[in-house]
């Protein structure tokens, strides 16, 4: 007999127990659910801390928590009795598989769960590698970040808007579920793996070298506005206030762009007058303001509409800047197989991803983020056997809603 197997499901069987809030790990939890895991996240009644976190619709309802919850299923339960703590480790025993980032509690810590499963697989992210507590914008302030974003011309720190440790820590997280799986099937071992927020972020800066720049030169990263460091680009502005990010990494790029802006000649001069050596990359960057003044005045006589199909006829790197609200008009959203229109109850209508990455051509599709405690009474049936009576007794006792 043939057995069918779904290619953009390769983690069909697994089973996984999340107790999260915030991004990192319910965005671990949701990728791994998108490719196939069954998922449960569990919270307390009444919801855990991001349960209504903006953005909400007009009746309240979060967007944000549909947004990192699709593909999953969702228990609530009393953690704080005894009836409650015991459902949530014996649902962890069952699946084998644990991932959280609400640490420090001793009866769900690693060493008490794998007395109830010796080959468990327990994943938590922390704030700090010292134990401490920390979340994306706190880490980011501590690392060097905001004080080399922005205008050359400021002074003060500027926090990205982009919350970038908490989606590469659950990117990671999501990996380490994945390897200590590999792990498990190979040698019969669990494995406990720790990842702090911080330690992604100085990870993230020290492979980028912001900070082996400093330990091997002694040079701090300059700010440098919308340039970018070590090469060509910027952002201009057109005749009409449409704004353009372009980018000439290559000796191609640079060509093709002083031959858009017909300058040339005024490049080549001004490559003589500063002894500069404009097919070093480097000598661009180092340059670069000088260079700018020169195309500038290209792009402040024409329109956004002109530029763009001018743009588009070279081989520079650009794009125009957009709103959110242009990006989800655009066909990259409405024409992108990666989009499925999605009717999520209490949220409406839209559409929604799931994993961005194309398995034999098709992409794992996204499903609907269900509505707190949905899946109680099913997930205690299916996983841990227990029957009405017993589930009725336990929401008697108030470890239920």
């Amino acid at each position: 007999m043939t057995v069918t197997v779904d290619p953009t499901r390769p983690l069909a069987g697994v089973r996984i127990v999340e107790i999260s809030s915030f991004v990192a790990v319910p965005l671990a939890g949701m990728t791994l659910a998108q490719l196939g895991a069954e998922v449960v996240r569990i919270d307390p009644i009444g919801g855990a801390a991001d349960y209504h976190r903006w953005p909400l619709t007009d009746a309240g309802e979060s967007i944000y928590w549909a947004g990192l919850n699709k593909n999953k299923r969702s228990l609530t339960v009393d953690m704080r009795s005894d009836a409650g703590q015991d459902v949530v480790t014996r649902l962890i025993a069952d699946s084998g598989v644990f991932l959280t980032n609400v640490t420090g509690r001793p009866w769900h810590s690693h060493p008490t769960l794998r007395q109830r499963r010796p080959d468990l697989i327990q994943v938590e992210v922390s704030g700090r590698a010292d134990g401490g507590t920390g979340v994306d914008y706190t880490v980011n302030a501590g690392i060097g970040f905001p004080l080399v974003t922005g205008a050359p011309d400021s002074a003060a720190p500027v926090n990205h808007v982009l919350p970038a440790w908490d989606v590469s820590c659950g990117l990671y997280a999501a990996l380490a579920v994945v390897t200590a799986l590999r792990h498990r099937d190979a040698t019969g071992d669990g494995q406990h793996v720790t990842i702090p927020l911080e330690n992604v972020a100085l990870a993230t800066a020290s492979n980028l070298s912001l900070l082996t720049e400093v330990m091997v030169g002694g040079t701090t990263r300059e700010r440098i506005g919308n340039a970018v460091y070590g090469t060509y680009g910027r952002d201009f502005t057109g005749s009409d206030g449409s704004a353009f990010m372009v980018v000439a990494l290559t000796n191609r790029h640079f060509r093709d762009l002083t031959a858009l802006t017909d300058t040339a000649e005024d490049v080549a001069a001004l490559a003589d007058s500063l002894g500069a050596d404009f097919t070093d990359e480097g000598q661009r960057y180092t340059h670069r303001e000088a260079l700018s003044a020169l195309f500038a005045g290209w792009f402040a006589r024409h329109t956004g509409d002109q530029i763009a199909a001018a743009l588009g006829r070279t081989s520079v790197l650009w794009e125009r800047y957009r709103t959110f609200a242009e990006a989800a008009a655009s066909e990259r959203v409405t024409a992108n197989p990666l989009f499925t229109t999605l009717e999520q109850p209490r949220i409406g209508r839209f559409a929604a991803t799931g994993v961005p990455m194309a398995i034999d051509g098709c992409y794992p599709p996204p499903d609907v983020a269900p509505a707190l405690g949905d899946d109680t009474e099913t997930v205690l049936s299916d996983w841990l056997g227990l029957d009405a009576r017993r589930i009725d007794a336990l929401r008697a006792a108030g470890a239920l809603a």
